[in-house]
């Protein structure tokens, strides 16, 4: 499944045209930035060979091992910097609270991107400042296309420009961008007639279209990079954990000197020595600082950022799209992502978290502003959220500085008086500058002898043998299909072979391994088994990050779970207490993270209005399902029903159905529950519901394998939903 994501433009991301040539003249001669390419005579780029060491041992190395430096906070900014200081020889070590990448960085918008709207203050203020950092971020970018392109790829976005007069205003901003990027441009930016632009994005507002202009900027799967830069450390020699808590920092004569631990998978403590130690903790950098010193004031300004998943008929598979001009200011972008369409992003003021979650507010203000900019004759409806999520971005304010109330632009690097360094601020793609600078840092508060930072083009996990076409060899080599194949070799990079030979059995002609976690997914069983090999703990972390199916549909996250929980108990040895406990917790996760509350609220504020003869109608109905007319239907009810027809169906398919309305989740439907549904189904609330279509006999099988499958969608009423209703559902929506 391929990646896409998106460019912070908005109302300030383009330069005018009159500040245009003499900002450009004040930079033509200025240097180019960052830092100098790897030298392979260090053979860091070799493909590491020696398996990874397992969590156990990496453990044991963390209670016995001194370490150089010591980094808190598995993120991307804290694990490139064990990779940084691992890979310039530096015994490192990092620990992360819950997995790597579980807070922030895999809830980001998806885009490596340079920043236009600071290139624009650039150029307007003659600012010197925000022309290095635009530079160093579209350096970083074409450095992460390079050492991940597995993971990674540059994704063309529209800009629809609605105004004659904003046309050579935006074609100057983005030719500017262009131009900074240097020998370092994907592509050249381009402007796209009417039509043109209709036809490249034919679900795009029609009305008044001038034209668009299209530049490019990358994207990834964040979470996966996240992970592969913690692997790659950890192939090089860093002992990393996750699921290990900070309970406070060691110190010896004043000075930090590591940290007392606690494994939270089997509760042990230990102490983990280090001669520096790095805070990379995201939104709680105060949390740490503060165990530093109680005094330490706060320097984080979280920022609750909300995306939604809407199904990939919203946009096209090759390009994104950017909303520079939304009702309140703030930017929306809708692109392509992991075969799907992602839509967002809030910016709000919000409350530290370790479980933040997306509000109906905030859905609601990201589809009203989609709708906006797509044709009326497309109807965005509620029910089409698949997932929303919130992320934490964390701004921060200098502690050096003066005014304490000014967030930085763009990052801190903070040197506390007992030697604890702080890396807090920045943006994803920035994250391998923002990790040298950090051991920099380190080296020189802890005296240790410098040592030039090897990262800038030093491969990650997966990259070092993967071409374009490595999918074909899975499907040929491995038996796997074809969809599968792409997935895992956009996933794992080289290593997916590793992944497919664990794969099981289909007991098929074709694909002869392979078996799908979720029928509408490429994931498959080996993957759970490969999590479980890199680090992987529990339920969760396969679902959010080793695979990002809570991200995309949380109904078929949850569908899905009981075969995640089933073979991670093989792996880890979980017992049924264990395995129970695991579950409530993934759906506490979907629950309150990835926006199944959300949906419940919504869904429970459904009025019924129906008519007597509807009622009537429709209670008849459900009493004919309803075997003892107990008053609601359970899973015997559906399974016996379906049998008359020379249907068998597993009980987990049969619970898929109960679970499309058993909305207190009792086991059971009631007939206030039924009705409820039909009424949103009456009233176009909700575009379509299998239970529904059982009750009224509309249901289509497989006769031979006596499998459930989606009804037809031409014969299908197409009902229309008109926004701002309370709720619509739509396959497995939100």
């Amino acid at each position: 499944m391929a990646s896409r994501n998106w460019k912070r433009i908005g109302k300030y991301g383009l330069a005018a045209t009159g500040a245009l040539a003499g900002g450009l003249a004040v930079f033509a001669n200025m240097p180019p930035g960052t830092g100098n390419k790897l030298s392979l005579k260090d053979n860091l780029n070799a493909r590491p060979s020696q398996p990874l060491p397992s969590r156990q041992e990496q453990i044991d190395r963390l209670k016995t091992t001194e370490f150089d430096v010591l980094v808190i906070g598995g993120g991307a900014t804290g694990s490139g910097c064990a990779l940084d200081a691992q890979s310039r020889g530096l015994k490192s070590a990092l620990v992360e609270l819950d997995d790597f990448s579980s807070g922030t960085s895999s809830r980001s918008t998806k885009l490596i991107h340079g920043g236009v709207r600071y290139l624009q203050k650039a150029i307007m203020n003659l600012d010197y400042e925000q022309y290095k950092m635009v530079k160093e971020a579209l350096h970083e970018r074409a450095n992460l296309l390079e050492i991940a392109p597995h993971l990674s790829f540059q994704l063309p976005i529209m800009l629809p420009v609605y105004k004659w007069w904003q046309v050579p205003y935006f074609w100057a901003g983005i030719k500017a961008y262009d131009f900074v990027s240097g020998s370092e441009c994907l592509t050249s930016s381009y402007f796209l007639s009417r039509n043109r632009a209709l036809e490249l994005f034919p679900m795009l507002k029609k009305n008044e279209l001038c034209g668009a202009i299209v530049y490019y900027d990358g994207m990834h799967n964040d979470a996966r990079m996240c992970i592969s830069i913690a692997i790659t450390a950890a192939r090089l020699g860093a002992a990393i954990a996750n699921h290990v808590k900070v309970l406070d920092l060691v110190k010896e004569d004043g000075k930090v000197k590591g940290a007392r631990c606690r494994n939270e998978i089997d509760g042990e403590e230990f102490v983990i020595k280090a001669k520096s130690v790095i805070n990379a903790t995201g939104p709680f950098t105060d949390s740490i600082r503060q165990m530093d010193d109680g005094k330490a004031r706060e320097i984080v300004c979280p920022s609750a950022g909300v995306h939604v998943i809407l199904p990939d008929y919203y946009s096209p598979s090759n390009m994104g799209l950017l909303d520079p001009a939304t009702s309140d200011g703030r930017v929306i972008f809708f692109l392509p992502w992991q075969n799907h369409t992602i839509a967002g992003t809030t910016d709000t003021p919000c409350e530290v978290s370790h479980h933040p979650g997306p509000s109906e507010a905030d859905i609601q203000f990201i589809l009203k502003e989609v709708k906006n900019y797509l044709t009326p004759e497309i109807d965005v409806r509620r029910g089409d959220v698949l997932s929303a999520w919130s992320g934490i971005r964390p701004l921060v304010k200098d502690p050096n500085a003066e005014d304490t109330q000014s967030l930085v632009r763009n990052h801190v690097v903070h040197v506390s008086d007992s030697g604890l360094i702080t890396i807090a601020g920045g943006k994803w793609t920035t994250y391998r500058a923002m990790a040298m600078e950090t051991v920099d840092a380190a080296v020189k508060e802890a005296g240790m002898e410098p040592v030039e930072s090897k990262t800038d083009g030093l491969l990650l996990e997966g990259a070092h043998n993967w071409n374009p076409t490595m999918f074909i060899q899975l499907v040929q080599d491995l038996g796997v299909d074809t969809q599968v194949a792409e997935h895992l070799a956009a996933t794992y990079g080289d290593r997916a072979f590793s992944v497919g030979k664990m794969a099981g059995l289909t007991g098929k002609r074709w694909p002869i391994v392979g078996k799908r976690l979720h029928m509408e997914f490429p994931y498959i069983d080996a993957e759970v088994r490969y999590a479980v090999k890199e680090y992987a703990c529990t339920a969760i972390d396969v679902l959010a990050r080793r695979l990002r199916l809570s991200f995309l549909n949380v109904q078929a996250a949850e569908e899905a779970l009981p075969n995640i929980v089933n073979i991670m108990a093989e792996e880890l040895g979980w017992d049924e207490k264990e395995k129970i406990r695991q579950t409530e917790n993934a759906i506490e996760f979907l629950r309150l993270e990835m926006g199944k509350e959300v949906n419940k609220v919504s869904r429970d504020e459904i009025p019924i209005n129906l008519t007597k003869a509807d009622i009537a109608k429709y209670v008849q109905k459900f009493n004919a399902l309803d075997e003892g007319k107990k008053g609601f239907v359970s899973v015997n009810d559906i399974r016996f029903s379906l049998k008359n027809q020379g249907v068998e169906l597993t009980g987990e398919e049969v619970h898929e159905l109960l679970n499309e309305l058993d909305t207190n989740h009792n086991g059971q439907v009631e007939l206030e529950e039924y009705l409820q549904m039909m009424s949103a189904i009456k009233s176009g609330t909700v575009s379509h519901s299998r239970f529904a279509k059982i009750v009224e006999g509309e249901f289509k099988y497989k006769k031979k394998t006596g499998k459930m499958e989606n009804y037809e969608r031409n014969n299908l009423k197409v009902i229309p939903v008109k926004y701002g209703e309370k709720m619509e559902r739509s396959g497995g929506g939100v």
